[in-house]
């Protein structure tokens, strides 16, 4: 078996390894004769790339553009535990020639999970691929660090995405993706496939908790920041890249369900499902993962509309298209549109995908793919263009010259690296939804508080799906370092009676010598099609145990713990409601800091929570209808943008230039003042609202936001800039075949429900 740790110090290794290949590469059979410009830090990128490209035989091409597990290359080599096993990694990075490996959801060293575990095994990873592949080319290892490095028990847990969207706020969401790059790049994982850029539409759908924001410009926002932060240039590794994902249309499938097919006409598809990904794009994202799922009846990793007219023409993306789960292999098996593997690499990497997460059998898709070369199915300039982009990726990310990491800085780069960052994300993204008679806060001197509900104990379902394993933390652990809201109401509140009542019967007697009830309510922990929920209501147990302690007449505030809005029922006549989401394991500080009055809720609601059963898809950017009725309209229990706070603010109307031209940026300015008691943030959404399209538009869209702090009787003058690119449509016919373009005429600036004209000439 091979030791998990390089037998020589780190730069002493990474200086063998390419001092070897500056001696004999050119020298090698096959090989270019001349100098190994590819490995002189100081040439260009793009000569290096050139220099290497020819130097590389089809196979070892190939092998650049497959992606396998690490399973693969221990155990039994077929997703074994235990430590890496010499004659696995020979088949699969000496034999194959593979040039990136994942860990998905769950794959970590065995038996130990810990930083410095993962930094050996990536280290042993590298040091085997350099030593056994002719051109010495660096791998690449991904994972999913979609809230913090989220694979190491011992990491940090963000709130997971639809918890930030509720924070409404990209520089908090720029820092945690820092943290969680330092985290990754610590333990030489350069390449994270996150953030989500999906928009959040159908509450039904698995992944719903993984999105930002049903609304394109606050979704965009914050994926950019999260880029930006996980992507922050580092000088003690290499560099980690972010991948904007699922390209694209896959959180709206047909019937609710994880990867099934989706109906989407051309405008909807340019004018919102594709501007959050464009953000990331302009943000400098330098990859992107493929939507597993179909668009109008054509695999998107089979089109080239998608993956070349759309990514690379119009939306002017440069770098790596990697496809998800097994994709290709699924062109056969599930959408039955290629007859064989061969077939469907050809048919794949024709479409645009650059390189291959085919996780189970590498000579398979190195083989497969070589087969279609040679019999001319793909051509060896679609080959050599798709290696191009991955080579530079490689390059630009310096894993030439910082293969590999040091385990000794593992550990402290990892736990409790952002813990009180996370804190304040999660007490950010708690949304007030309800407070009667000034139920909140509670008092931190209160007598006795009663403590109930699935979740108020349960630190897997506040983790969620993405934990430690794919499906959330498995049963037996390894738990992350977590704080439930009993142990934060406890820490919060050491002088008072913290009852914990762990069924109906108890929580009902308890309530009886009680100041309030505290029912903290969640959902079963899951990821992709496990957690879809095709009835999104709080399920029967739950409400009972609301209206049960309701009985009582004590007040009664629900925590909901969730990573979707559910149909409240009953639940919705609470005394007081908090929207806590997937906190993340500073979950429980951050719940009780806004219980007690600590912290003042800021939170607002990045999507809209239905109201019954059957309201979705829905967003408040729907389009207008011509249905009279209430339920055909944009009826939500709790709209877009919706939040409370245990203050009040004022706005006034909006000032904004009365015409701007094409291109121009447009400064709105408006006046916010705290008319209540305590010091609060106030989030300035500003939407515009054309009354007249020859396109249909929504009644309103949003262009921008802004968060003001401000104490008691406080006034801020807070301003939002805008571009008016922002307000394109896709013009024409039904048919979606116009160009997209900013239309002239008049529009109104709206900020807190008062407007003001806007002709754009």
């Amino acid at each position: 078996m091979l030791r998990t740790r390089p037998t020589l110090a780190l730069t002493a290794v990474a200086a063998l390894m390419l001092g070897s290949a500056h001696a004999s590469t050119a020298q090698e059979p096959g090989a270019d004769r001349g100098p190994a410009v590819y490995l002189d830090a100081a040439a260009p990128v793009e000569r290096r790339v050139s220099d290497l490209l020819r130097r590389m035989t089809l196979e070892e091409k190939a092998g650049q553009m497959a992606q396998i597990r690490v399973g693969k290359l221990r155990g039994n080599c077929d997703y074994g535990p235990g430590p890496l096993v010499e004659s696995c990694m020979k088949a699969v990075l000496g034999d194959a020639k593979v040039g990136s490996i994942l860990s998905g959801g769950g794959d970590n060293p065995a038996p130990d999970p810990g930083p410095k575990a993962w930094a050996e095994m990536t280290n042993a990873i590298q040091k085997f691929a350099l030593e056994n592949q002719r051109l010495r080319i660096p791998v690449i290892y991904g994972a999913d660090g979609v809230h913090g490095h989220s694979n190491l028990p011992a990491a940090v847990m963000f709130p997971h995405q639809i918890g930030l969207g509720a924070t409404w706020n990209p520089e908090l969401i720029r820092q945690a993706g820092k943290v969680t790059g330092e985290a990754m790049r610590a333990t030489g994982v350069f390449w994270n496939f996150a953030p989500v850029s999906d928009l959040a539409r159908d509450t039904r759908w698995g992944r719903y908790y993984e999105t930002y924001s049903e609304d394109p410009f606050l979704a965009g926002s914050l994926a950019a920041a999260a880029v930006k932060g996980m992507q922050t240039p580092a000088s003690d590794t290499a560099q980690l890249t972010a991948t904007a994902k699922h390209f694209a249309g896959y959180s709206q499938p047909f019937n609710g369900h994880d990867r099934a097919n989706a109906f989407i006409p051309v405008r909807q598809l340019q004018d919102s499902v594709l501007p959050p990904f464009q953000a990331q794009f302009d943000a400098g994202v330098k990859t992107v993962m493929i939507n597993s799922g179909a668009i109008n009846g054509i695999p998107v990793h089979a089109s080239r509309y998608m993956l070349v007219e759309q990514l690379r023409e119009r939306m002017g993306f440069q770098g790596v298209a990697v496809s998800d789960w097994e994709d290709m292999k699924k062109l056969v098996t599930d959408h039955k549109v290629a007859a064989d593997y061969p077939s469907a690499i050809a048919m794949s990497v024709n479409a645009g995908v650059d390189m291959a997460m085919e996780p189970s059998d590498a000579q398979a898709f190195t083989q497969g793919l070589v087969t279609v070369v040679r019999d001319g199915r793909v051509s060896q300039r679609r080959i050599d263009e798709a290696v191009r982009r991955i080579l530079k990726l490689k390059f630009e990310l310096g894993l030439f010259e910082k293969p590999f990491v040091d385990p000794a800085k593992a550990e402290q780069a990892v736990r409790g690296n952002g813990a009180e960052l996370s804190r304040k994300a999660a007490t950010e993204s708690m949304v007030l939804l309800r407070n009667e008679k000034s139920t909140l806060p509670l008092s931190s001197s209160a007598k006795k508080l009663v403590i109930t509900g699935d979740t108020a104990d349960d630190a897997r379902r506040q983790l969620g799906g993405w934990t430690v394993e794919w499906q959330g933390v498995p049963p037996n652990g390894p738990f992350p370092e977590t704080t439930t809201v009993l142990e934060g109401l406890k820490a919060a509140a050491p002088q008072t009676e913290i009852s914990h009542a762990q069924d109906q019967a108890t929580a009902v007697a308890e309530a009886k010598t009680a100041d309030a009830v505290v029912v903290v309510l969640g959902e079963k922990e899951g990821a992709e099609g496990t957690a879809d929920t095709e009835d999104p209501s709080l399920r029967p147990a739950q409400q009972q145990l609301v209206d049960a302690v309701q009985a009582t007449g004590k007040p009664v505030v629900v925590v909901l713990l969730t990573g979707r809005g559910r149909v409240l029922g009953s639940v919705a006549d609470a005394d007081a409601l908090l929207s806590g989401w997937l906190p993340g394991t500073e979950g429980g500080h951050a719940v009780a800091d806004v219980l007690f009055g600590k912290a003042n809720p800021s939170g607002k609601l990045p999507v809209s929570w239905p109201k019954t059963v059957g309201d979705q898809p829905m967003s408040y950017d729907q389009l207008p209808g011509a249905n009279a009725g209430v339920s055909s309209k944009y009826d939500p229990a709790y709209p877009f943008g919706f939040g409370l706070s245990y203050t009040s603010f004022e706005m006034g109307a909006p000032a904004a230039p009365g015409i701007v031209k094409a291109r121009d940026n447009v400064k709105v300015s408006v006046t916010v003042r705290n008319t209540g008691s305590r010091a609060g943030t106030e989030i300035v959404p500003v939407y515009v609202q054309q009354p007249v399209s020859a396109v249909q538009v929504p009644e309103r869209r949003l262009v921008g936001f802004t968060k003001v702090t401000l104490n008691p009787g406080e006034q801020k003058s807070a301003e939002v800039t805008f571009d008016t690119d922002q307000l394109a449509l896709t013009a024409g016919d039904v048919d979606g075949a116009g160009r997209r373009e900013v239309p002239k005429g008049s529009y109104l600036v709206e900020v807190g429900g008062k407007t003001t004209p806007l002709t754009l000439r």
